[in-house]
């Protein structure tokens, strides 16, 4: 049986499907999606014979859900759908800005603003119009910040800085992923902002079906080992990833992994298309059970 093709987004958030495939015999390969989300997506809808096509993906919660709810809105048959929660706690984003920009110095300085985004139905693009529904800045008809797409994590913190092709204003990216980068200068933090959702999920292309059991199940193992060997879960991250001791072991305290990854459960979907559309992500009627298998 051909083995699996997983893209997953290269944080701490990794570390049980590293710990499934290196220490339990997962049969996936592990393939590294540095921008995000919308790119996950773009590639489990590509043709399968496509080189960088997946079949299974691992990623944040409204990205993928808002790509689900605008192709069941338009009529378009993605080929996947969600098939697992990774990740039951909520994501905090930090919101940053560049740090010598005077200009701005809290989020009600971002109104109007540039805001970059790695893709155009990415996480970042999700949460900044949440963001924006939260402050009551979607309720006067007009477009709440232009849209800046700069591509991965280092374009980004180039974008902020006037550094890059589309110089951005602000941009908002994972909290312990963007920390270094407020603690040596490089950008400036002006708040922070929690999804209103379990914020990790598993997608799965449908020709993938047969196979999505036995992959769910070594994840779930994954997810034991992470839980049990925590020290390895820190070396594992401070070897391999740009995080310090410190930033792994408080990140680890606030994380909650699902302790059965099969499924989502129908509250979060409701929940999350609900958010979705008051936030003007998805502008139109989802049936949210048509999203994912139930739990």
């Amino acid at each position: 049986m051909a083995r699996l093709r997983v893209g997953y987004v290269p944080e701490h958030f990794s570390t049980p499907l590293h710990f499934a495939q290196t220490h339990l015999a997962l049969n996936a390969d592990l393939i590294p999606a540095p921008l995000g989300t919308g790119a996950l997506t773009a590639r489990l809808k590509a043709p399968s014979t496509d080189p960088d096509a997946l079949d299974i993906a691992v990623g944040l919660t409204e990205g993928f859900v808002a790509d689900l709810g605008k192709a069941q809105i338009s009529g378009e048959d993605t080929g996947y759908k969600l098939v697992g929660t990774y990740v039951d706690s909520p994501l905090c984003w930090a919101i940053v800005t560049g740090a010598e920009r005077s200009e701005i110095n809290g989020v009600e300085d971002l109104k109007g603003k540039r805001v970059g985004v790695s893709r155009i139905g990415s996480g970042s693009y999700v949460m900044s119009y949440v963001l924006a529904d939260q402050r009551g800045w979607l309720s006067e008809g007009k477009e709440p910040y232009e849209v800046v797409v700069a591509g991965d994590f280092a374009s980004l913190r180039k974008s902020v800085r006037e550094e890059g092709a589309t110089p951005a204003e602000f941009f908002m990216w994972e909290h312990f992923t963007t920390r270094k980068f407020w603690e040596n200068g490089e950008v400036k933090r002006i708040g922070e902002i929690y999804t209103p959702w379990a914020s990790w999920m598993i997608a799965g292309r449908d020709s993938a079906k047969d196979q999505l059991p036995a992959f769910l199940e070594g994840v779930n193992m994954g997810v034991r080992m992470f839980q049990e060997e925590k020290e390895q879960a820190v070396k594992h991250i401070t070897g391999t990833m740009h995080y310090s001791e410190a930033d792994a072991r408080e990140w680890m305290e606030t994380v909650r992994f699902a302790d059965d990854v099969r499924g989502v459960k129908g509250t979060t979907m409701e929940d999350t298309v609900s958010i979705l559309r008051k936030a003007g992500v998805l502008k139109g009627d989802v049936k949210a059970s048509r999203l994912a298998e139930a739990k």
